[in-house]
């Protein structure tokens, strides 16, 4: 799904016209019809796009990186590194300037390491006895083919730490592989905590535990298949549909 797609799916799930997103962001009907349709030429250039992008996720109530991820990777056009994104965006705190050293403190150390290493060749010639301590090394015991085949074997495969350690627990556990196509996905548990939010790619695999309840809300559903504690689900949408989905113990 497109960037543009993502809006226009966003705004018809929260039940708002074009009008009123407009109200709400105090952006023009038009150009918010132009960024719906892959346009963002006229938004103003890259830092107002974004901002932009900012105010209609509020508004929409969807995380603002879910847009700001999926312009940059379609629209952006600055050959820039990720880290200076995500500082623009204010993902990340600016770095911090660093420092130059002078040439002086730069002698100074060198000539420090000069009088310490000869002080140190001093004591080494000096020294009568040289104690020299050997180390014994205990040969590793030999596993013969047919013991090492049984102890994998015996071992259960575990694709998922996190995983693994949730069902121990008895806790929530949901699996959702992008099979047909890329889409973004947006997951809380019980207190409102942020689980997990971004895009899926065609054929990555995204695994989500909780305790309590999941909640997801997800692009393009018709891409997706779910997995709620190791029982695959049928269909959850169609094709460019976004649908919200909660899942308890019971599930």
């Amino acid at each position: 799904m497109s960037l543009g797609t993502v809006i226009s799916a966003s705004r018809n799930s929260a039940g708002m016209s074009i009008d009123q997103l407009a109200d709400a962001t105090s952006v023009r009907p038009g150009l918010l019809r132009e960024m719906e349709n892959d346009n963002f030429v006229n938004c103003g250039g890259e830092t107002y796009a974004r901002g932009h992008l900012r105010n209609i996720a509020v508004a929409l109530k969807v995380n603002p990186e879910t847009f700001l991820s999926l312009y940059v990777e379609e629209q952006s056009t600055e050959h820039r590194k990720m880290q200076d994104l995500l500082t623009e965006t204010n993902v990340l705190k600016p770095p911090k300037e660093k420092k130059n050293v002078s040439w002086k403190a730069l002698a100074s150390i060198s000539l420090a390491c000069i009088v310490i290493a000869g002080i140190a060749q001093i004591i080494i010639s000096n020294s009568k006895t040289v104690t020299v301590e050997r180390m014994i090394v205990k040969p590793t015991p030999t596993v013969s083919p047919s013991e090492s085949a049984s102890s994998v074997e015996s071992a259960s495969p575990s694709t998922n730490t996190e995983q693994a350690e949730a069902e121990m627990t008895g806790a929530i556990v949901v699996e959702i592989s992008a099979s047909r196509g890329k889409s973004w996905l947006f997951a809380n548990d019980a207190t409102g905590k942020t689980l997990f939010s971004g895009q899926l790619r065609l054929g990555s695999t995204r695994i989500i535990a909780s305790d309590a309840i999941i909640s997801l809300r997800v692009g393009n559903a018709g891409a997706l298949d779910l997995t709620v504690n190791g029982k695959k689900m049928d269909s959850i949408g169609a094709d460019g549909e976004v649908v919200n989905l909660s899942f308890d113990e019971n599930s």
